[in-house]
């Protein structure tokens, strides 16, 4: 195996564990947050160091490949790929960490008033988001766009909770001022998660960017998912 093989492997393999770390912390911080589990929040803000270091390791990674093996073709588009997915990483963690943060500041004894929960759909924008990094992830390890592909559908449905939210959190505000914080929490939250999914998506991007030399950053969503079969793009 040549050189630059085994440290793109190796650049892989990193890359492969940052993106179930940040899985996994998406994950707990949910949690925390729909549970009122404290310890689980303030859990998921320490291992967030853990993702800030994989970000620096595999940013000296990349600048290490392409300065001392000077990859060309599929490799250096791998490379450049991969030096942007793991930025998007690092601030899919960051969110996580906000999520979790929201979960730590909840009053005592005082989990999100499961009404509030069911009409914001927040449980469900969280299956969404933690769906398009699974999506993502799988196309990453299978080399498979068309799995990718799949991410920009599901950002839709994000968007439309996103949109939503804003008048219902108010009349729920309205009808039940004693959980203003709680409504408040869940607009962060909310938001988060949107710019959560817009970051997934950035990496479903940079993958067909990797796989088929296709440059999806300034495409509409829909029509993105439709030009991925197009052979004429």
């Amino acid at each position: 195996m040549k050189v630059i093989e085994e440290e793109i492997n190796g650049l892989k393999a990193s890359i492969s564990q940052m993106w179930a770390l940040v899985h996994q912390q998406l994950y707990n911080a949910g949690e925390a947050l729909l549970t009122g589990d404290k310890e689980l929040a303030f859990k998921v803000m320490n291992r967030e160091r853990r993702v800030n270091a994989f970000e620096l390791k595999i940013d000296s990674d990349c600048e290490d490949i392409i300065a001392l093996y000077a990859p060309v073709a599929i490799d250096l588009r791998f490379v450049l790929a991969m030096y942007k997915i793991n930025t998007n990483l690092e601030r899919l963690g960051d969110f996580a960490e906000s999520i979790a943060r929201f979960a730590g500041n909840l009053p005592d004894g005082e989990p999100i008033d499961p009404e509030l929960i069911k009409k914001t759909r927040i449980e469900e924008m969280l299956k969404a988001v933690l769906e398009m990094m699974s999506l993502t992830k799988e196309a990453f390890e299978k080399e498979d766009s068309s799995i990718a592909s799949g991410v920009f559908a599901k950002d839709v449905v994000v968007d439309e909770i996103n949109h939503a939210s804003a008048s219902l959190i108010a009349d729920f505000i309205e009808t039940h001022p004693g959980s203003a914080l709680s409504g408040i929490f869940v607009s962060g939250v909310i938001r988060k998660l949107e710019r959560y999914g817009d970051h997934c998506t950035n990496i479903a991007e940079e993958l067909i960017f990797y796989l088929d030399a296709k440059v999806m950053k300034h495409l509409g969503k829909v029509d993105q998912s439709l030009n991925l079969t197009d052979d004429n793009a």
